[in-house]
């Protein structure tokens, strides 16, 4: 693998560089009592033995890659995977991005690193071949993909009971305590400005992480300080009612359920309660329905055909405290509607998992984009609306972006949800620009950007790559996207 002169002299970290960071932020790592040089040398140790080398089918890149575990609870055996990409051009310089993917229960190495964001994704056929993802946020900055919580992916606990435990309180807590430990591993980014981002679900996790990690740096010694900035989430679950409500209409105005089936529907079904009625459960069944032959996620493109897909069909029912039993997570179309089967092929692979260091307690199943084991999903608070007042009010970058050709967690849902937030509008409704295409709207509200993502699903940088990447560049750079053609 080659590497560019700025970040082999950067990554390739003499004991300098290294003596200087670690002076003020391993005191708590339980080596204090070593000399400096023996902590940098036990660090340069540990980010060594995570680096990825000899990854099949990897084409040669200029930028490092590091994958492997951190432990959030040694006494239940608990310990999350990850996957790190330093940014392609000159990381030093760059902010820290961390991305997770929802659920509950869903994989943000499956879905965000090798699917949507990262710089590879697995092509189809028998050779374990990756390509090069043209629009990669590593353009922009250091990216770090996270699976979480335990019982995803690769991510494991030797404590049985952990599973029965799960919700959005642990969740945060074991993504919090991950980050205190991963930034130990690698200090040299202690200092980068660092923002969370994510999708679906993700829109509890990316609030309540956010919210945790603010919460502590109040009172955090200068070696657990997190430097965040900002938080973007993407059609996300973030108020159920309003979620749900703008499901339905969305459904309605996009010609995919008839007009007597929205008016049962709006009759019967009041989103502002805790559990549907019988009437309302009824009519949702046959909402649902619909989606068995078109893409929920992904109104305007084909399903996987293939006989062997191995993509299933895993779908909510509209209860505001159970959001566990059928995913916000099904798989997406995408461009090519059967990419996650490639993935699901890599990543099952004896030689892939032991290039990422991964499945190294050798997990009792396989790996898999959503776990169907995790049935239980202990608490999942009905609105995030508070949570986002708070981290405004905290002067956080908080922007919020929608696919418009969702139908799971469509634009109208996150519309009403914004309304329902109550911001005063500061710029209204105003196009943005990819090239010389409208690549769709913006709301800037006192405290809070809204962007809609013209043509793109529920995973938008799967649709839309380029947008995406304009989007990231312009969240970072704290800047509104392209007014006019460029």
């Amino acid at each position: 693998m080659s590497h560019s002169s700025s970040s082999s002299s950067w990554l390739n970290v003499g004991l300098q560089y290294l003596l200087i960071i670690t002076i003020w932020g391993l005191v708590g790592l339980g080596i204090a009592q070593l000399s400096p040089e023996k902590i940098a040398e036990q660090i340069i140790a540990e980010q060594e033995a995570d680096r990825v080398v000899g990854l099949p089918g990897q084409p040669p890149v200029n930028f490092k890659h590091y994958a492997g575990y951190v432990t959030v609870n040694q006494t239940h055996g608990r310990a999350l995977f990850y996957w790190f990409f330093e940014a392609i051009n000159q990381p030093q310089d760059k902010p820290l991005i961390l991305w997770l993917n929802g659920g509950p229960g869903c994989s943000s190495i499956g879905f965000g690193a090798l699917e949507e964001l990262g710089p590879f994704s697995p092509q189809r056929g028998s050779n374990p071949l990756l390509k090069i993802n043209p629009y990669t946020w590593n353009h922009a900055a250091n990216l770090l993909f996270l699976e979480s919580p335990v019982g995803v992916g690769f991510s494991y606990t030797n404590t049985s009971q952990d599973i029965k435990e799960l919700g959005d309180t642990i969740t945060a807590k074991d993504s919090h305590t991950f980050l205190i430990n991963w930034f130990r591993r690698f200090p040299q980014y202690k200092s980068h400005e660092f923002y969370i981002a994510g999708e679906s679900y993700a829109g509890h996790y990316v609030p309540q992480l956010s919210e945790l990690i603010f919460d502590q740096n109040k009172e955090a010694s200068k070696e657990d300080y997190i430097n965040l900035k900002g938080l973007m989430v993407g059609n996300a679950a973030l108020d159920d009612e309003t979620d749900q409500k703008g499901m339905i209409d969305y459904a309605w105005d996009h010609a995919v359920i008839s007009d007597k089936l929205y008016e049962g529907i709006k009759k019967n079904c009041n989103f502002s309660e805790v559990q549907p009625s019988h009437e309302c459960n009824e009519l949702l069944d046959d909402y649902f329905d619909v989606y068995d032959i078109i893409d929920m996620y992904s109104l305007y493109t084909p399903t996987c055909v293939e006989t062997n897909s191995s993509r299933t069909r895993q779908l909510f029912p509209l209860t505001r405290r159970n959001p566990n039993v059928r995913g916000w997570h099904r798989r997406p179309a995408g461009y090519d509607p059967c990419a996650s089967d490639y993935t699901s092929t890599y990543l099952n692979r004896p030689h892939v998992q032991k290039a990422l260091h991964a499945n190294v307690t050798h997990i009792p199943y396989r790996w898999s984009h959503c776990n169907d084991n995790i049935t239980f999903w202990k608490d999942a608070p009905s609105s995030m609306l508070p949570v986002l007042r708070k981290l405004i009010a905290g002067g956080l970058r908080v922007w919020v972006y929608s696919g418009d050709t969702d139908g799971r967690i469509p634009v109208t849902g996150t519309r009403y949800t914004l309304k329902k937030l109550g911001l005063n509008i500061l710029q209204d409704w105003t196009p943005w620009y990819n090239y010389r295409q409208v690549g769709g709207w913006i709301v800037v509200y006192d405290g809070l950007v809204f962007v809609t993502i013209r043509g793109a699903g529920h995973e938008v940088p799967v649709f839309a790559p380029r947008q995406a990447l304009l989007l990231i560049e312009h969240f970072l750079a704290n800047r509104n996207l392209p007014s006019k053609p460029f």
